[in-house]
């Protein structure tokens, strides 16, 4: 048992862990050494100069040397992604207390599991958030495969304009002003060290929707457990109390735990939830219109790129949606199961304690995009239909 706890705890979040620890954003217990302090923050320094080194010279040279309204347009997606990545990795490095605090209450949940059957619940929950977890990272990765590496060398190195040499195309394009980065070997460093950002910035991606989906698929596990238990509230069962009043004290602390859990987890991703929804609505808009205006038969390779890229952002957005949408049903069944009980078998006033159950699980709690959208099918869906609305009005306008 002390072998399985162990085991389920690391499983339940080793894939946030290898995303985040890397970037620095993996929470640490207060007894670490100074060595790893340190070592924490020269991770905090890699990570900001990285990020700076794609929005400085992308920046630079959208403001001094681009010409033309379409150019300037296709520059403005990726400087969106980069304030997005920015952003987010700044609130995940805000929030990693109660990142600690969430993992602590993962580890305690597992820890006091005992009954097979709903451990065996936990597990299945577990299960589903890492398939999701794997499915997910597998296309963000793949997307960056494309654009990053397929795309710049697909068309091999091309001549220099004002000069007799050649140089490989970067990913993102750089000011002339800051550097001649055509020449080698800053040409072979620049692609070298953008490459390293968007890995970087596709962890921070991939890592901020691991945490809310093993966060969330942990909170509908024990929102499974708590239906169980609604289950034999009445009759009982082996491993809960043999008193009606004990088992519906249990009842009531699993369901404040599941509570504060998923209060936690709303107050550490609203800001993060607003800005996926914004920014991802705007580069899938944008993304639909580099797609249209560079679409023919003969560059399949960039086609299929912003493809990859509408995908990307696409599931960017469903996991939140979709994570969203899980809590809130799970929420709903709970009242469901405590309405359904066989409550009025009880004796005397033991039916009153009850109605307070049945009160605060049609109650329930939903996860919110900046507190004021809520994340569902049909807001993800909402996200969409608004992009192509702004995509047809961009057309219009240029």
């Amino acid at each position: 048992m002390e072998h399985d706890y162990q085991r389920n705890v690391n499983l339940s979040t080793q894939l946030s862990r290898w995303l985040l620890k890397p970037l620095g954003a993996w929470p640490k217990s207060s007894n670490t050494s100074l060595i790893e302090k340190y070592f924490t923050w020269f991770m905090y320094a890699v990570c900001y100069l990285l990020i700076i080194f794609l929005i400085v010279p992308c920046l630079t040279f959208l403001i001094l040397e681009v010409k033309g309204t379409y150019n300037k347009i296709k520059l403005i997606g990726p400087l969106s992604f980069f304030l997005m990545s920015f952003m987010k990795y700044n609130l995940i490095l805000f929030h990693k207390n109660d990142i600690l605090k969430c993992v602590e209450k993962i580890e305690w949940n597992w820890r006091n599991m005992k009954d097979l059957q709903e451990r065996n619940i936990m597990v299945m929950n577990m299960n589903y958030g890492r398939r999701l977890i794997i499915v997910y990272a597998s296309f963000v990765y793949g997307s960056f495969v494309f654009y990053y590496i397929i795309m710049p060398l697909s068309g091999g190195k091309i001549p220099a304009g004002d000069a007799n040499f050649t140089f490989i195309p970067l990913p993102f394009p750089s000011s002339l002003r800051i550097t001649d980065y055509r020449k080698s070997p800053v040409n072979e460093i620049f692609f070298v060290a953008q490459c390293l950002s968007g890995i970087l910035l596709d962890a921070v991606t991939v890592g901020t929707c691991s945490l809310a989906a093993t966060f969330a698929t942990h909170a509908c596990g024990q929102m499974e457990v708590l239906m169980n238990w609604l289950e034999h509230l009445v009759n009982g069962r082996s491993g809960m109390s043999q008193s009606v009043d004990g088992r519906i004290a249990s009842i009531v602390e699993q369901h404040i735990r599941v509570l504060n859990f998923l209060a936690l987890i709303e107050k550490m991703f609203q800001t993060i939830s607003c800005i996926e929804c914004l920014g991802c609505m705007m580069n899938l808009c944008l993304l639909g219109y580099y797609l249209i205006m560079e679409w023919n038969g003969q560059n399949l390779t960039s086609s299929f790129t912003y493809i990859s890229l509408i995908v990307y952002f696409g599931l960017n957005i469903f996991v939140f949606c979709y994570t969203g949408e899980l809590v809130a049903e799970q929420c709903r069944r709970v009242g469901e199961t405590s309405y359904m009980t066989d409550w009025y078998r009880l004796s005397g006033k033991k039916k009153l304690c009850c109605i307070l159950i049945i009160a605060m699980s049609n109650s329930s709690i939903k996860l919110t995009a900046g507190n004021m959208i809520e994340l569902s099918i049909s807001t993800f869906s909402d996200v969409v239909r608004t992009a192509v609305a702004f995509l047809n009005m961009l057309r219009a306008l240029t």
